[in-house]
Parts: structure tokens; sequence; C-alpha cells
């Protein structure tokens, strides 16, 4: 049975009413990793870039009792994201630069050491639920069990034709459902996370809000004076848009919900965008540098909020990489696994500092971009940021002063200031390429 917009209620209460004791809950925590395709920073209300967001009741709770992250970043798209949270490392060490196609060619490498590799070696029963999208046409549809997901169940490739009839993958075996995804993604995880007896890890990764862009099911978001028409949709898919996101939300809530008290205190949710919001719904806020596909901050700046046991409720404005995802996750399950491009966390969900100094992006493919896609890379520091487009000049931007990168401090009079700032961050870029 579904929830909808006026029991939410009942989802916050589950989140903010948790028995004081349970709070401590000796032992292992569950962890519950919540990854939302195609949101940017400027999707959520929890910061204050763009407008005419969603309302997410749930996730804006979450954000009030947890840890958010002010500078947390990922890749322009999604299976390099999703790659780098699976093994910690950047996409030029596991080849994975771009988004997978099933034209031909391999996804990720079986042969990585994976987060899941990781948790089932600390003790903990584990799933991927929703979408996959890290296996390439010659991968077969065993590649979650190749890198060590003892459960799958979800969509395979990138999106889905329709949210309520779509084809994906079980344990290896191809499916047909008819069901809204978004549910029928909350349906399997509280059946999941209900039959687990150890400590628990889940990768719930939903389609939403992923195009197709389209009117989800009433129960589930407030809008209002929306039909359900593809050229409506097309002429002005924002509030459609901001529905799908409202309706993920009313599901996580959910799911929150059906935990036991005791499960709830006890786990530890992760929430985190994939990539930046697409062009067509982030509209102009970020100027020329564009959204979704773009090494500048709307391809890359993504909301990233932790809250659970040992987590303090706060802002950070700590560096993060989403392979700091990997680390910190596997840290929480008892494991140290060792990897140059990832640091734990942890400092910083207890209000404190990393070791992490800079925030590498990357983009790149053997197929040449198309569309609004900006190859290249792209390092930042505290306050600077050195973005490198293929075949174009370097730019410079001061994010503290100019946080939609607007003004290239390279163009034109060039300061000592900026010299500096570039040459350091090229050197920083260099020292990680080594």
């Amino acid at each position: 049975m579904r929830c909808c917009p006026s029991l939410v209620a009942l989802a916050l209460i589950a989140i903010s009413v948790l028995p004081a004791a349970a709070q401590t809950v000796p032992g292992k925590p569950n962890i519950l990793l919540i990854i939302a395709d195609d949101m940017g920073l400027d999707a959520s209300r929890c910061y204050s870039v763009g407008s005419d967001q969603a309302p997410m009741p749930v996730l804006e709770t979450l954000c009030g009792q947890g840890m958010v992250f002010d500078r947390a970043y990922a890749a322009p798209t999604c299976s390099p994201t999703r790659a780098t949270i699976m093994t910690g490392k950047y996409g030029f060490r596991t080849g994975v630069g771009a988004a997978i196609t099933q034209k031909g060619g391999a996804g990720l490498s079986a042969n990585e050491t994976s987060l899941f590799d990781v948790l089932s070696g600390n003790g903990y029963a584990s799933a991927v639920i929703g979408k996959w999208h890290l296996a390439g046409a010659e991968d077969g549809l065993d590649h979650p069990a190749q890198l060590g997901v003892t459960g799958y169940y979800g969509t395979y490739k990138g999106a889905v034709r329709d949210y309520s009839h779509w084809d994906g993958v079980e344990n290896g075996k191809p499916i047909e459902v008819d069901g809204y995804a978004t549910t029928v993604f909350t349906d399997r995880a509280i059946g999941w996370i209900a039959a687990q007896q150890d400590p628990w890890f889940l990768w719930l990764a939903y389609n939403a809000p992923h195009a197709p862009f389209h009117l989800p099911p009433a129960d589930l978001h407030s809008a209002t004076g929306l039909v359900d028409d593809a050229g409506e949709i097309r002429r002005n898919p924002l509030p459609y848009y901001n529905a799908m996101l409202e309706a993920m939300d009313t599901e996580i809530g959910r799911l929150l919900a059906s935990m036991p008290a005791g499960v709830r205190a006890n786990t530890v949710v992760v929430f985190i965008g994939d990539n930046g919001t697409p062009g067509k719904v982030a509209g102009r806020l970020y100027g020329a540098r564009g959204a979704k596909g773009s090494i500048f901050e709307g391809g890359t700046h993504v909301p990233l909020i932790v809250q659970g046991p040992g987590v303090t409720a706060g802002r950070s404005n700590a560096l993060v990489n989403s392979t700091d995802l990997f680390t910190t996750i596997a840290a929480l399950s008892g494991g140290h696994p060792q990897t140059p491009d990832a640091v734990d966390l942890a400092p910083a969900l207890g209000g404190g500092a990393t070791a992490r100094q800079h925030v590498y992006i990357e983009h790149f493919s053997d197929i040449p971009p198309s569309g609004p896609d900006v190859y290249g890379w792209a390092i930042r520091d505290a306050r600077y940021k050195l973005v490198a487009m293929q075949d174009a000049p370097q730019m410079l931007f001061d994010l503290d002063a100019d946080p939609l990168e607007q003004t290239d401090l390279l163009s034109g009079d060039v300061s000592s200031q900026a010299q500096a700032a570039a040459a350091e961050l090229q050197a920083a870029y260099e020292t990680i390429r080594r």
C-alpha cells in the first residue's frame, strides 16, 4: 500500500521520535544508501541554490537532523558516479568516465574490489535495489553478482521508457514489471529490510527524477493543475520533475516508517544525487556553464545528507568527492580499505574536518561528446576551481565570490593571485594523475 502526502507526517514521526536508548544501540549500524538520479544541488530546499523546488518534507527532516554537506561533488553523469562509490576510485583508474551505453564494450571491471566485497567480509547482509547502469553490452545480466552483490533487483540500463511498465533484471534473469518504479523499488526495499537478521547495507538507487518526465500517481505528490499530456510535459517539464521528486520523497518516508523503532535508530541514512539536474529543468540558473553532463558546478555539485547514530546535526564545509562514500560506508561497517582517491568522512560526520584538500572531477569517453556534454576535468580547493575543458583554454573561478561560475579569472587581465591559484590547482591535478 502506497503512502500519500497527507500521511507523510507518519514518516516524519518515524524519523524524529526515536527512543533515547535506541540512539546508542550497540554493535554495527545498518546503512541505507539512497541515490537520486539526476538531482543536483539546485533541486533541494536544503540548499540555497535555485528556486521553485519540490516539497520534500522527509528529506528536509533528515537535513534538519543530520549532517548536510555543502561541498559534495559527483561525476557529471550517472555511471561514473556509481563506479566511484562502488570502488572508491576515480574514473581514470577504472575506465568509467561517462554514461555506459549498450552499443558495445564493457562496464565496470569485475576485477575491482567492490564495496560489496568489503561489506561481505565484515559480516553485512547487502543488496542493490533499483538502477544499476554499471554494465556494458559485454558484461551480461549477472554483472552485479560479479561485483559481489548477492541480491539485485531493478532497472539495468540508464533509463526506463515508461515508469509504470519497464523491463529490468532480478539476480541475473530478465524481468518485465507493471508497477510504478519508485513504488516497486520501495516495496522491495521494505521487504528486504524486514527479512534481515544481521547488520545490513542496502544500495537503493531510484530512477527518479530521471527522464522520462511524467505525472506520478496522485497519492504520491501534492501538485495540482498538472495534466498527463506528453506535449504539455515537453513544454513545461519542471512541475513534473518536481512531482517525481516529491513522489520519491513520499516513498522514502514510507520506507523509513516501515522500520521498527530500534532498527530505524540504528540505521545510518546516506542520501546523494548522482549528478547535476538536467538542463531542461535547471533552466538558466547556471547560464552558459550548463547542468547535467557538464564539469561545471551545475553538472557536479550535488546534495549529500547523512543522518543516523553517531552523526551530528549541522552543516559541513568539508570537501567531498563521491569516492569518499566507499571509504565512509566501509568504515561504518568496520572495514578500512585503502584507496588513494577516497577519505573517510567520519570526522565531518562529527562536525570536524577531513583530510581531503581537493575535489577532482572528470568526464571522458571514446565516444565524442554530443549535445550539452562537456568533457575534460576540473579540480577545486576550499575556494578556487580550475576547469580544463577538452580542447579549450583553462578557466578559473572563485567559488566563494562566484558560486555559479560566471566570471573566468583567467580571461583578460589575470591577477597574480589567480595565476598562483591556477598553478597550485594544476600541480594538485598532476599529483592525482601521477
